[in-house]
């Protein structure tokens, strides 16, 4: 018996959106991804999964080895939390796709019009998850980087951060900052790979460590208005691993700025005279002029002052320091009265560069269940997956393709990632 060409139609156009789903992610190509296979049910949004951080450890010197009156380490377990993200779909008149694929047209209707789309919300969705979840910060916030230097300071931030170079380390710029690179651009050293935007994307491989692209998905957010942006603590913080590890995050009640200040997610605060650690060694990270690294975090939420410019901000990368010392991330404990001051001026436009390590994010797909119609599933090499299906509504008496992505999102190290500017 011939086969149903209709019963096969999911199976034939699977493979071509498999492949552009594929070559035209970039961010998300570059970070921890994997199908998170029956570690979610329900349909919902808001479920969460959670990924388990290392532990660490401090080691002691005795001239006899004799350990019985020191301090031991302390066994630690912290999460990662992967919370599910709304679906991401597209969906076409079947008449439409069905023409195409007759007309062998298959790649001028999943090209452009289906998954451009697709890839391109949940790449910019992706990419201000990533900027809400930075740790680190190098340059003045605003500043455009103008030179390979800048760019260096990333790298540079990276290592002397203790960030492991067990795998990739990346660096995602706008467009334009790539113009303003390429009078300084000596040895391009890449040779893109047809029809991959990953590939294309890559400006500079191996650059201070780092893959250097451009990519035209990066996160912003605008600063409120008010030129008052420095203010102070009024408590001291939770400043210990057990507060901190299953969120990496730190809640600071701060006063004195200007009333009224809406303060987005993704904008950058320093404490003063509190200095960032080498997660590694736990010594102080030094820059070139001798000058110690001061403490920085990036806000994850949205939040309005009250009349006085005093609320709690939740920043990601937090300010760790206790006697033991094993999971110390700043050489001081934040204090009531350390001045705080939010990076970038008034009622500003601010997209950040980005650099991270890859294990710094993660992306995972969450299967989906099967609708009562002609589904096909349709998972990429490093894990992901989408469901092409082709169904009915008989309400309005017409037939549909449409195709759905649902993912997870996961912050695995905040440490690892960081904002870049120029200075």
């Amino acid at each position: 018996m011939a086969n149903n060409y209709e019963s096969n139609f999911t199976r034939k156009l699977a493979p071509i959106i498999l492949k552009e789903f594929e070559t035209k992610r970039v961010l998300s190509k570059n970070v921890d991804t994997q199908l998170l296979e029956g570690r979610f049910s329900g349909k919902d949004t808001g479920e969460n999964v959670d990924f388990k951080r290392p532990t660490d450890y401090r080691s002691v010197r005795t001239s006899d080895g004799d350990v019985s009156g020191e301090t031991k380490s302390d066994i630690i377990y912290g999460k990662a939390t992967g919370t599910v993200q709304d679906y991401f779909t597209v969906f076409v008149d079947f008449q439409e796709a069905d023409e195409a694929i007759k007309m062998a047209q298959k790649n001028e209707l999943v090209d452009i019009p289906m998954m451009n789309r697709l890839v391109t919300d949940f790449e910019l969705d992706y990419g201000k998850f990533m900027m809400k979840n930075t740790g680190l910060l190098t340059g003045s916030v605003g500043t455009g980087v103008t030179s390979w230097e800048h760019v260096a300071r990333a790298g540079a931030m990276l290592g002397s951060s203790g960030v492991p170079r067990d795998a990739g380390w990346c660096f995602a710029m706008n467009d334009f900052t790539q113009v303003k690179l390429a009078s300084e651009q000596r040895s391009i050293g890449v040779n893109p790979e047809a029809g991959s935007a990953n590939t294309q994307a890559v400006v500079k491989e191996n650059f201070a460590g780092m893959r250097v692209m451009a990519c035209n998905t990066l996160g912003s957010y605008t600063t409120g208005t008010g030129s008052n942006r420095d203010g102070t603590l009024t408590a001291a913080p939770t400043a210990t691993y057990v507060g901190a590890k299953d969120t990496m995050t730190q809640s600071i009640a701060v006063t004195g700025f200007q009333a009224n200040l809406e303060v987005k997610a993704g904008e950058t605060i320093t404490i003063a005279g509190r200095n960032r650690l080498n997660l590694s060694t736990r010594q102080p990270v030094v820059d070139e002029t001798g000058a110690q690294i001061v403490f920085s975090g990036t806000v994850t939420a949205d939040v309005t002052l009250n009349g006085s410019g005093a609320g709690t901000l939740v920043i990601t990368g937090p300010a760790i320091n206790e006697t033991n010392g094993q999971y110390n991330t700043v050489d001081s404990a934040p204090q009531s009265g350390d001045v705080v001051t939010l990076g970038g001026s008034a009622s500003s436009i601010i997209q950040p560069n980005l650099f991270w390590h890859k294990q710094a994010f993660s992306v995972g797909s969450v299967p989906m269940e099967k609708l009562y119609s002609t589904d096909t599933i349709a998972t990429t090499r490093d894990g992901l997956q989408l469901r092409v299906s082709k169904g009915v509504g008989f309400l309005e008496n017409q037939k549909k393709i449409r195709i759905d992505f649902r993912p997870a999102y996961a912050a695995l190290n905040p440490f690892f990632a960081g904002q870049a500017f120029g200075s």
